[in-house]
């Protein structure tokens, strides 16, 4: 079952590092491995959302979701989207990115080291946004309970999240400014600072817009659909089930491929934290994407995932932290390992987090039917 449903990731992942090594070396390897893990567990939560809505679709519009789909998220999202941010950064074709990226890569790394102010504060502010509007909503689940219970109480303020995420901006803004008096020759890396990552908030807000415009569409479809087969039962007509599954499946595919593009841009974007490389940003994201599909089909079928209640947490507050490093290496240099094993450590220790929660909620099931037998035996 597992073999079935991943032998495509696997078999993508193979290839994927095989030729990391023979690009780079065994530095590569690492830093597409590190890739490849960020991608997996800051979508986690899109594979559980997936999964939810796919599990509705008919099976043709299933495949449409797995096969066209595949090809938007890892050829569209994973490796066009890398190469447009580079190119609108650093003001070059697309295709004149990719080709400095293979073949003149200390002019493209100069580039991309000249643009990445530009990258960091547009990055940072859409990640950091993701984070803010998380922590601030009320959650039946908490994991970092001490935390997430006042952060919820202050969230209900209007905003809040807008507010706070201005105000940072404007105070990264405020301190290269204070540097670039410091330091001569870069007295408009504050103003692009700022525009860029003013960009980063539109750009989260349009997508958050599309995003719901498509999920009221959804829900909309769904209740229209519900109400004709409740009619069709009242007057003795049978409404065929595959009209029922293609009417709003189109919105379903359109909702889930908006929703995949959203969460694509935390990977996308925490990838330049860890590198600017992008054959290896690729290689990485693009291993990550499938086996996000592969997830996907997962959950479909098992729902298994749904028991780790806290890495929802865990990706979020790894995009919390990728969007804090974004903004800090506009001015300071971060190593890649940090900044790469920052997320994993978060992730994984949600993960074990749902482990151990897991485990006490069995004990105490445990208990209880031992206490039911104990009192049904006369004991």
């Amino acid at each position: 079952m597992v073999l079935k449903t991943f032998g495509w990731s696997f078999a993508v992942t193979a290839l994927g590092l095989v030729a990391a090594v023979l690009y780079g070396g065994w530095t590569a390897f690492g830093v597409v491995a590190i890739l490849s893990i960020l991608e997996i567990s800051l979508s986690f939560d899109n594979a559980v959302v997936n999964a939810g809505i796919l599990k509705k679709m008919s099976a043709f519009w299933q495949r449409i979701f797995l096969t066209v789909g595949v090809l938007i998220a890892v050829f569209g999202m994973r490796l066009v989207f890398p190469v447009v941010i580079v190119a609108i950064s650093a003001q070059l074709g697309p295709i004149e990115a990719v080709d400095l990226a293979l073949t003149d890569k200390d002019r493209y790394q100069q580039l991309v080291t000249d643009a990445h102010p530009a990258i960091a504060a547009f990055g940072g502010m859409f990640l950091l946004m993701i984070f803010l509007d998380f922590i601030f909503e009320d959650r039946d689940i908490k994991w970092l309970g001490w935390l997430e219970r006042p952060l919820a109480k202050l969230g209900k303020v209007d905003m809040l999240s807008v507010c706070i995420a201005l105000i940072v901006l404007l105070v990264t803004s405020m301190t290269v400014a204070t540097h670039a008096h410091l330091h001569a020759g870069h007295a408009d890396k504050a103003e692009t600072v700022l525009l860029s990552g003013i960009g980063g908030l539109i750009t989260y807000m349009v997508v958050g817009g599309l995003s719901g415009y498509f999920e009221d569409k959804l829900e909309e479809e769904e209740e229209r659909e519900h109400e004709e087969e409740e009619e069709a039962q009242r007057t003795g007509r049978q409404k065929s089930p595959v009209v029922l599954a293609g009417q709003a499946a189109f919105f379903m595919f359109l909702y889930l491929e908006v929703l995949d593009a959203s969460f694509s841009f935390d990977g996308v974007i925490g990838a330049f934290a860890i590198t600017n490389d992008i054959v290896l940003m690729a290689l990485g994201l693009g291993i990550g994407a499938m086996y996000v599909r592969s997830l996907t089909v997962y959950l479909v079928r098992q729902g298994t995932l749904d028991d780790y209640v806290y890495l929802e947490h865990g990706a979020h507050y790894a995009i919390g932290a990728l969007a804090v490093i974004l903004l800090v290496t506009i001015q300071y240099q971060i190593s890649e390992i940090i900044t790469g094993l920052v997320g994993v450590v978060l992730i994984a220790w949600s993960f074990w987090s749902s482990v151990r929660r897991n485990r006490a909620l069995a004990a105490e099931g445990d208990a209880g039917s031992d206490e039911k037998t104990e009192v049904s035996s006369g004991v």
